[in-house]
């Protein structure tokens, strides 16, 4: 008897796949130099303008290339193999602008979806709703946003952002988006992280930044529908795909090092590293935990598509069991990627940790991500779901 299961592939559209190969190809080629030197990777953000795949998100008849999810997320996890910092400023900016599908008004996301897609706009994140220092007040009609906003992923070198602040009279939060040339907005450039260090993940100040209100998300508005509730499941699952991504690049890192350049211990009674029993168990290991975090990626896409699908009818049912699903993904992921990240030097050994190499970058990427949102929480989460039957709370976290 066959056991049919679903063709994954089948979802993916290989052209997609093929261009966002290339450009992880070409990331390649100076990732450990730009690792070693921090800073702004400007050639590497218009590599990926010019492919074309900012637009991926965005439908065909607003101009995009009509890619699901699957073609987001495996594009995110392809180049996390190779830079996980390009990995996340990408993800970030197909997630912000299902942050503007998700909150705003139809003619409003649709009129920034055609322009990013005739124009090859960047868009950076300065939301941060956990940083309450920008407040907002309004003159005449006109929202000024005025305060600092920190861990601003991608807006160095962005074209439009999302921005948040708090109504000084209300307390309520609003987010808009605008461009980033406008006046009053100062980007700094004082990311100098351990991990992540191309992701220009720095601060920003707003000094009487001019909003209008066609540029204010509004309605629906933040997380008010089980549909809204989408966008931190989105952010989620962008995580897991980065995760998994620099798990599968550290893992083919180490293969290649341990087949070509590591040495047999003295004690093993075998000629070559790869023929070590040690080694062996871990690389058996090492392939048990990322085919069950591919299961569990999997999983989690599909029910994220098919929510997507069902659009404004989603029930808080729908969205909680998608919830769940992207949580285990996430717990899954943080894990492996962290144990694989760092066990990979069991498996090459000693000469591995030289400098030149920059192995540690895979670690030094996945640790910074995952400590912006502690997993304990999530496992909490799943807890309460197991034992309860409680769907997590929805919050720009779960």
């Amino acid at each position: 008897m066959s056991i049919n299961l679903p063709d994954f592939s089948t979802l993916l559209n290989p052209e997609i796949q093929q261009q966002t190969q290339r450009l992880a190809d070409a990331f390649a080629e100076t990732a450990v130099q730009r690792d070693r030197d921090g800073g702004s990777p400007l050639a590497q953000r218009q590599l990926i303008r010019e492919s074309g795949l900012l637009a991926l998100s965005i439908p065909k008849n607003l101009g995009g290339l009509d890619g699901n999810w699957f073609d987001v997320m495996n594009s995110v996890r392809i180049l996390a193999q190779v830079d996980n910092s390009l990995a996340h400023v990408f993800g970030f900016h197909h997630l912000l602008l299902a942050t503007v599908r998700l909150f705003a008004r139809a003619e409003q996301w649709q009129n920034w979806f055609q322009q990013t897609a005739t124009q090859q706009l960047f868009w950076g994140n300065t939301l941060n709703p956990l940083d309450k220092r920008t407040v907002v007040h309004q003159q005449d009609g006109i929202y000024l946003f005025s305060g600092q906003k920190s861990f601003c992923s991608g807006a160095i070198d962005s074209d439009m952002l999302v921005a948040s602040g708090l109504d000084q009279g209300t307390g309520k939060l609003l987010i808009a988006a605008i461009p980033t040339a406008r006046e009053g907005i100062e980007l700094h450039h004082d990311w100098d992280n351990m991990g992540q260090r191309q992701t220009d993940s720095g601060s920003a100040t707003f000094r009487h930044v001019r909003v209008e209100q066609h540029e204010l998300l509004l309605e629906p508005g933040p997380l008010s529908t089980p549909f809204a509730c989408l966008r931190p499941l989105i952010a989620q699952l962008t995580f897991v795909n980065m995760f998994l991504g620099v798990a599968e690049g550290a893992f083919a890192e180490a293969k290649q090092y341990t087949q070509a350049q590591s040495r047999a211990w003295f004690l093993s009674g075998v000629e070559r590293a790869d023929q070590d029993p040690y080694i062996l168990r871990h690389y058996g290991e090492f392939w048990l935990q990322l085919e069950s975090v591919r299961a569990l990626n999997q999983q989690a896409i599909l029910q994220l598509q098919q929510a997507w699908q069902i659009g404004e009818a989603l029930t808080a049912e729908q969205r909680g069991q998608v919830a769940i699903a992207v949580a285990t993904a996430k717990v899954a992921a943080s894990r492996v990627s962290l144990d694989i990240s760092n066990r990979m030097f069991e498996v090459t050994g000693a000469r591995a940790t030289q400098a030149a190499l920059r192995l540690d970058r895979f670690w030094r990427n996945v640790r910074t991500q995952t400590l912006h949102d502690p997993v304990d929480y999530k496992i909490k989460e799943l807890g309460e779901w197991a034992l309860n039957a409680e769907f997590p709370q929805p919050s720009f976290y779960s």
